[in-house]
């Protein structure tokens, strides 16, 4: 019953690994934001017609309508077990 109770209590935390891969995951964001606002500052003088406003508004809801759409496959999977 000891044995039981030290695996449950370590199983929540992170090994080295694991804050590895969170850290190279952060400089991934940092770098991704950086290089956002300085593509974004490059581009400043760039218009954009109100069709390219359109499909790029488009591609972001079709983006975000999938991600939300595979996420609930996901969680339906799981729920009923598809998965084991």
């Amino acid at each position: 019953m000891n044995d039981n109770h030290s695996e449950q209590s370590s199983e929540g935390r992170l090994g080295p690994a694991g804050w590895v891969a969170l850290v190279v995951l952060a400089i991934f964001l940092i770098w991704a934001i950086w290089y956002g606002m300085h593509t974004w500052a490059a581009l400043s003088g760039v218009a954009m017609s109100t069709m390219g406003w359109v499909f790029l508004i488009m591609g972001a809801v079709v983006t975000i309508a999938v991600g939300a759409g595979l996420m609930a496959l996901l969680f339906y999977s799981s729920r009923k077990n598809f998965d084991r």
